[in-house]
C-alpha cells in the first residue's frame, strides 16, 4: 500500500545532540525499516546533518523549524533545507487562539510562501488539536487555514492522533485535503481510564488499513511515524510501530 515509511525526529530527540548519535540513530532507523526522517530542530550544522542522512540513506522528507527564522531570512533558510536536501520548510505548530493572530499567520506564511515557491519549496504546517476550537467568529483556526493558506504553495503535514484529540474524522479530512498533505504524522491514539495517550503504532484504536487507503488516495507522498513520548527506549517503540507498518508496505 505505501513504498516506505519515515519518523519525526522529535520521537528520538535525546539520541540526536552530537553528530556521532546522528550517525549512531540513523543507523537504528535505517534497520529498523525507517528510509526518511523529518527534522525537528537540528543541533548539529545544516550542512553536518544533511551529509550523515545521506551517507546513512535517510532522506529528509520535511522539517519542523523556526517560522521566525524563515519569515526574517528566508534565503538563508532556503539555503539550509538545500543543505538537508528537503524541499518542504515546515514548523511544528504556531500560536493560533484568536483570529487575529490566525489571520496574521496567514498573512505571513502565505508572503514566505510566495518568496520560496519560485525556488521549488513549500511552507508546510503542522496542527495539534487546538486548532479546531471555535474562535470568537465561529469559526476554528483549521478552517481559517484551510480557506486562507495558498493551496499550491503550501501543504498542511497532517497528523492523525491530533485530529481525533480534536473530535475530527481522519479520512473525512484527509479526502478534504486531497493534493495538499505531502507528510501525514501516524501517530496512534490509546485510551485508558485517564483518557486518551499517544502509544506505538497498531497499538492503539484508530483503524491504519483505512487511513493508510485514503491517504494513498489522496496523494500523500511520505508517511512519517511520531511518538512524542514513549514508556522506555523510544527505539523499543519505533520497532513496535515499524512492525506493525511492515504489512502496509509494498
Amino acid at each position: 500500500m505505501i513504498s516506505k515509511i519515515g519518523l519525526q525526529l522529535w520521537t528520538i530527540r535525546d539520541s540526536l545532540k552530537t553528530a556521532e548519535d546522528i550517525r549512531d540513530s540513523f543507523r537504528k532507523m535505517k534497520a529498523l525499516g525507517y528510509d526518511v526522517a523529518q527534522t525537528a530542530g537540528c543541533d548539529i550544522p545544516y550542512e553536518d546533518f544533511g551529509r550523515i542522512a545521506r551517507e546513512e540513506g535517510i532522506e529528509i522528507c520535511g522539517t519542523h523549524d523556526s517560522f521566525d527564522r524563515m519569515t526574517e531570512n528566508p534565503e538563508l533558510e532556503m539555503e539550509h533545507h538545500r543543505l538537508l536536501g528537503t524541499t518542504n520548510m515546515g514548523i511544528g505548530g504556531y500560536n493560533t487562539d484568536t483570529v487575529e493572530q490566525v489571520e496574521s499567520f496567514i498573512e505571513r506564511a502565505n508572503k514566505l510562501a510566495d518568496i520560496i515557491y519560485p525556488h521549488g519549496f513549500k511552507f508546510t504546517f503542522h496542527h495539534h488539536s487546538d486548532e479546531f476550537q471555535i474562535l470568537e467568529n465561529g469559526k476554528t483556526a483549521m478552517d481559517m487555514l484551510v480557506e486562507g493558506l495558498d493551496p499550491v504553495k503550501t501543504s498542511f503535514v497532517i497528523d492523525t492522533y491530533w485530529l481525533q484529540h480534536g473530535g475530527r474524522d481522519i479520512r473525512h479530512w484527509i479526502e478534504m485535503l486531497e493534493g495538499r498533505i505531502d507528510i501525514l504524522h501516524l501517530k496512534e491514539m490509546g485510551r485508558n481510564a485517564e483518557g486518551p495517550f499517544i502509544t506505538e503504532v497498531g497499538s492503539g484504536g484508530i483503524w491504519w488499513e483505512g487511513v493508510l487507503e485514503t491517504a494513498v488516495k489522496a496523494g500523500v507522498k511520505y508517511f512519517v511515524v511520531e511518538q512524542d513520548y514513549c514508556p522506555g527506549d523510544p527505539f523499543d517503540s519505533i520497532k513496535k510501530s515499524a512492525d506493525y507498518l511492515a504489512k502496509f508496505i509494498k
